[in-house]
């Protein structure tokens, strides 16, 4: 059984090169080796410098390198040749975009997920005594219709009232209004910090299937970003991200001595690192699948939903975007 790789999360400034066959990531403090038989994709949440020869070697070697800036923002990746090629996924990946019925039924769907997982996640806190009841009574009544930009403003308006919630669920921070550039609040901060991690992710487990990342169906897709990594990803925020959040504030893990006022609030380096360190151990925790009757993690979770949306279009089996069963 091969071992399973993980991400390696680089938190301090430093230059990442190669020496013979080994990989070292070298600052003033330090000079570690990587180990890269043992990870499959470094995130660079400082400035990080990646000398061309490592570069090659890592790209040889499959590993997806990510950047983000100092707000914490996904900023790009270095990313290998697609290991995993299928004309016939990506020509009807494709043609599913181009057929306007085929695509808002996968938008649709999409929202319906994100939508069950957010109440979800709210009835969980609501049994807790947190009173949501407005909020899941807002995004039960949104009728999710239309076109494709029907549907996302219907998401939208799901979003909004999900995050107004936040004001009831944690305590000592408030929401204020969804500012991402720059966040002007600590929860604003550690949403687009968490957002940007899942994202991440989620593109790398599109990596290891057939599917084309740029290719999507309720983002637009775009030429500067791999917005089927957006599509599904958006489907996990309420039971990855912001369960993440709401534990690390309700504990006292994070506190306001996590943060930086200087541009906007930001994450600093010990909040960046609590968050990736509880964030990591969500995706390494895993539950028994009713379907495949085996415990998973909830990164492999990801990758399950690009095999189903493979499966919907090749016509094997129409697509149900994840729905949280526990």
């Amino acid at each position: 059984m091969s071992k399973i790789k993980k991400p390696l999360y680089l938190t301090s400034n430093g230059i990442i090169q190669r020496k013979d066959n080994t990989i070292f990531f070298i600052n003033k403090e330090i000079k570690q080796a990587i180990p890269i038989h043992s990870i499959n994709e470094i995130n660079c949440e400082a400035k990080v410098t990646i000398k061309s020869g490592a570069a090659s070697y890592l790209m040889k070697e499959g590993i997806i390198i990510n950047f983000f800036n100092k707000y914490g923002y996904y900023e790009g990746s270095l990313y290998p040749r697609i290991q995993f090629n299928s004309g016939l996924v990506v020509v009807n990946q494709s043609a599913h975009y181009i057929d306007k019925q085929k695509r808002q039924y996968l938008a649709k769907e999409i929202v319906e997920g994100i939508r069950f997982n957010i109440l979800t996640t709210l009835k969980y806190y609501s049994k807790k005594g947190k009173d949501l009841n407005i909020y899941i009574n807002n995004i039960e009544k949104e009728n999710i219709k239309g076109d494709i930009n029907q549907i996302m403003s219907s998401e939208g308006r799901i979003w909004q009232n999900y995050y107004q919630s936040f004001n009831t669920i944690v305590k000592n921070f408030e929401m204020g209004k969804r500012e991402i550039r720059p966040p002007t609040t600590e929860l604003n901060a550690l949403i687009s910090f968490g957002n940007s991690l899942l994202y991440t992710t989620t593109l790398s487990e599109i990596y290891h299937t057939y599917l084309h990342p740029s290719i999507s169906y309720l983002h637009e897709p775009s030429e500067r970003r791999f917005s089927l990594a957006l599509d599904l990803a958006d489907i996990f925020k309420p039971i990855i991200v912001s369960r993440i959040i709401f534990k690390l504030i309700n504990t006292n893990q994070i506190t306001k001595k996590d943060f930086t006022t200087n541009i906007g609030v930001l994450l600093n380096q010990k909040g960046k690192q609590k968050f990736i360190q509880e964030y990591q151990k969500k995706m390494d925790t895993t539950i028994k699948h009713p379907n495949l009757n085996k415990k998973v993690s909830y990164r492999y979770l990801i990758r399950l939903e690009g095999y189903k949306l493979i499966k919907h279009v090749l016509n094997d089996k129409k697509y149900e975007s994840f729905k949280m069963w526990w």
